[in-house]
């Protein structure tokens, strides 16, 4: 039975975690395939198999420039992600809302401790 393609889209294509470290690194603007693939410690095969599956899916773009080829990043094809994760962002945020109270109410009391000792503290100078 063959194999199903799994760079098919941009959630499969994503799925790779080196292809979001190239999507990572286009973020910052163009980058020739030779400087991805050195920062990336990648062999050049490899690099222009990942930079292929990211081309056809529509995430990259690429151009000649002289006899290197410069990718840039092609972001739209993220959205579908985008609008998949974010109802989730709603519930982290919450998570997180409720985190901060958690750390806020730490904090308080470590403080209230901290004064009781140094009262407690003040109080054994003078008694001695």
């Amino acid at each position: 039975m063959a194999r199903a393609a799994t760079t098919a889209d941009a959630f499969n294509a994503v799925a790779e975690p080196r292809r979001r470290e190239i999507l990572d690194l286009l973020a910052g603007g163009e980058r020739p395939v030779n400087d991805l693939v050195a920062l990336l410690g990648l062999a050049q095969p490899l690099g222009s198999k990942h930079l292929r599956v990211l081309r056809e899916v529509g995430l990259v773009e690429v151009r000649g420039e002289g006899r290197q080829r410069v990718y840039r990043l092609n972001a739209g094809p993220l959205e579908p992600i985008y609008d998949w994760v974010k109802p989730y962002e709603q519930a982290w945020s919450r998570r997180f809302d409720r985190l901060d109270t958690v750390l806020e109410e730490l904090v308080h009391q470590e403080h209230v401790q901290q004064e009781q000792k140094a009262e407690e503290d003040g109080e054994n100078d003078r008694d001695e």
